[in-house]
């Protein structure tokens, strides 16, 4: 059978083009990119339409662990190009959460092995060392910051024992930029295990993993990317490879399933499950054709601009994350948060709550106009004040 190539016409090559392809603009003025983003009709069609095209069209016509094998590949070397990364690298998992738990129980810990992190961390971050530290005696060391900033001097006195450290690229919380490569290079001089933590990053602006030169970089296609559920990228390096050996070892994570021993794949696609559903990956991989064809360099422009917009919109005293935003995410601080994303979503417009700090967060995206913006300002600013 010939790839598979779905007839979606052809993909936008604008902004504006960019938000009429996306159904949820015409119902909501939606600012929660950074929870889950909305997909283009042409995204959710492109992960249908695998689904079809697998359970009828080459149940009738090939083999469909031939074929589905096949399409695992040209997924893999589309998204690796997308991070820039060598296809060898590259395992598709099912979200950052998964990922990042993948590589944590991929090491032989022994009690008072220590871990380090931020205080920045999404429960993605946190959850499997916590479950290190219950199950097998390892220390959490958690590097505190000022908001959304990290002092290196302390990061480096973090590690200097330690066996690994895992910190995100992107704040979730505040919306700011962390010093990746400066924080890998610390970590590498102390011998450490570098785990990035990247969710927040790809679609916000063209990326190259490997220049960060951590370990190992997990993210997902589901928020920025505009790409469905269950898509998920793990970047491993490699030459660090061989320390890594995966909880769940299955036929995908291995050179040759039928060999007498097994011998895992040499990148991320060692941790790649079973039977997993392709679905969410087609429809990332056109949520990638869909962002480049608009321009990634554009899209990142224009996300700064419009939270640029925002936050000189917003009084003062209102805004936790920067008055110069490093990012789409926009953090605001109001007496009720909760009440606060009620109220705003029954005037359509969508945002969130956050739990530290407690406070709301709106993420602008290259797809949302400057009359949203000033809507959503006008309406934090006549929020009560904490």
């Amino acid at each position: 059978m010939t790839d598979f190539d779905p007839a979606l016409g052809p993909r936008p090559d604008s902004l504006a083009d960019l938000r009429e392809a996306i159904p949820a603009c015409d119902r909501v003025a939606y600012f929660n990119t950074g929870a889950t983003g909305p997909s283009p009709d042409r995204v959710l069609d492109a992960a249908a339409a695998w689904e079809r095209y697998h359970k009828v069209d080459v149940l009738a016509d090939a083999d469909p662990y031939e074929v589905a094998f096949a399409e695992y590949e040209r997924l893999r070397e589309r998204l690796s190009s997308f991070l820039d990364a060598p296809i060898e690298t590259v395992g598709l998992v099912e979200s950052t959460a998964d990922g990042l738990s993948a590589v944590a129980a991929a090491f032989d810990w022994e009690p008072g092995d220590v871990v380090v992190r931020t205080d920045l961390e999404h429960p993605a971050g946190t959850l499997p060392f916590d479950r290190l530290a219950r199950h097998h005696g390892v220390e959490v060391r958690v590097v505190e910051t000022e908001r959304g900033h990290i002092d290196t001097d302390a990061f480096a006195d973090a590690v200097a024992d330690a066996e690994m450290a895992c910190f995100s690229s992107l704040s979730w919380n505040y919306g700011t930029q962390l010093p990746v490569e400066e924080l890998v290079e610390i970590a590498d001089d102390a011998g450490l295990f570098t785990l990035v933590d990247a969710v927040q990053s790809p679609g916000q602006r063209p990326l190259s993993v490997p220049e960060w030169g951590a370990d190992a970089v997990a993210c997902s296609g589901h928020k920025w990317c505009l790409g469905p559920w269950g898509a998920g990228m793990l970047y491993v390096d490699p030459a660090v490879a061989a320390d890594l050996h995966p909880a769940q070892v299955t036929y995908r994570s291995v050179e040759d399933a039928m060999a007498h021993e097994y011998v895992l794949k040499p990148g991320g696609a060692r941790f790649e499950r079973g039977t997993a559903s392709l679905a969410p990956h087609v429809g990332l991989r056109e949520a990638v054709g869909t962002l480049e064809s608009v321009g990634l360099d554009a899209i990142g422009d224009r996300v700064l601009e419009l939270a640029g917009r925002l936050t000189d919109r917003l009084d003062d005293d209102r805004l936790l994350s920067p008055a110069a935003p490093e990012s789409g995410l926009v953090t605001v601080d109001v007496a009720d948060p909760e009440a606060t994303v009620e109220r705003l979503h029954d005037d359509g417009l969508v945002i969130r709550d956050l739990p530290d700090p407690e406070a709301v967060r709106a993420s602008v995206h290259a797809f949302n106009t400057e009359a949203e913006v000033d809507r959503l300002a006008t309406a934090l600013n006549d929020e009560p004040a904490p």
